[in-house]
């Protein structure tokens, strides 16, 4: 049996310049972490005498025989990629919901690839384990999405990510000031907006717009080197929230989806409690909201939110894992 454990990730600055439709044409790049929220696979081969040569257990129970039979596509296409072709069994369980903007969908899709590579006894890199997470997503599966979060959950960690044609990505780790990182921890507040929603329909029709905001992409995608420098301890600690606000405004400028009256009226209400910037999480449309606030006001902005829940979290660095590994009695 092979279990591993896989981040969910915060993006910061430059999101949606990950998408084909911009980093096609021009690089792209991102500044993001991942947090101490997960999502846990199992694999485990089976005898060949089971009575179905594929269990699957996810948001349901699918019992068969055969690849093209699975309708869970992302197990369907990484199980066809890597040719298993034996007896499985695969389940999974989160800390989080689907489609929240913590990047679910490519969260799990690098977990299950870790778990079937080392199922097969084959040891790949973050950089393979996050490449071929993206292509299943975006090439096979033809999702309009970005490859950032599957590079945030393999690396894990505060990372640079700059994108290229072809889903060429480049990593650059953030070498921040340990400091700086703590005090920043303890001024993110998160906060759920008890709305779901599919965030391959809202990133088609950004995709569509692209051409249009394509200085509105080159705005955002420039407030990753000052946010960098914020990090690194070249900036005041509080020009964070200062950029994240900036960003925010860029972001809702792409396409009236990524924001609504409700998601309006909590940023409102966090800013006049004291929050100094903030941004929704993932494409939009609901999700988590981020708010960067200073120690004197934190109270003042959970009490104005009251209705809405805290996610306490804290960051990750180590990218998805193999947190348990035998296969001692699998050689059937």
């Amino acid at each position: 049996m092979i279990i591993t454990r896989t981040p969910f990730r915060i993006s910061f600055v430059g999101g949606g310049t990950d998408l084909p439709s911009f980093c096609d044409y021009e690089p792209g790049a991102v500044l993001s972490t991942s947090i101490d929220k997960f999502i846990y696979v199992t694999a485990k081969k089976q005898v060949s005498i089971v009575e179905h040569k594929y269990r699957i257990s996810s948001d349901k129970l699918e019992l068969v025989d055969h690849i093209d039979q699975i309708e869970h596509p992302i197990i369907r296409e990484a199980l066809r990629l890597l040719e298993i072709n034996f007896p499985v069994e695969i389940t999974t369980f989160a800390d989080i919901p689907a489609q929240t903007g913590l990047g679910s969908s490519s969260v799990f899709t690098v977990g299950l690839l870790n778990a079937l590579y080392a199922l097969k006894k084959e040891k790949v890199t973050k950089n393979q384990l996050a490449s071929k997470a993206a292509e299943i997503e975006i090439k096979i599966l033809g999702r309009n999405a970005g490859a950032q979060d599957h590079y945030a959950a393999a690396y894990g960690g505060f990372n640079v990510f700059r994108f290229y044609k072809d889903l060429k990505v480049v990593t650059e780790p953030v070498f921040y000031d340990h400091e700086i990182l703590k005090n920043l921890n303890g001024n993110l507040l998160l906060f759920y907006t008890k709305v779901k929603r599919d965030a391959n329909k809202l990133l088609t029709v950004q995709s569509e717009e692209t051409n249009s905001k394509f200085e509105v992409l080159r705005k955002m995608k420039s407030l990753v080197e000052p946010l960098e420098s914020v990090l690194l301890g070249k900036s005041h600690i509080d020009s964070f929230g200062e950029i994240l606000h900036e960003g925010w405004m860029l972001k809702k400028s792409l396409t009236t989806l990524i924001s609504n009256p409700e998601i309006d009226s909590i940023y409102e209400k966090a800013r006049r409690a004291g929050a100094l910037g903030g941004k929704i999480l993932g494409a939009g449309g609901g999700g988590f909201l981020l708010f960067y606030v200073k120690d004197g006001s934190q109270q003042n902005v959970i009490n104005a939110l009251k209705d809405y829940y805290r996610l306490p979290f804290g960051f990750d660095s180590g990218g998805s894992r193999v947190m348990y590994y035998d296969i001692s009695h699998e050689n059937f």
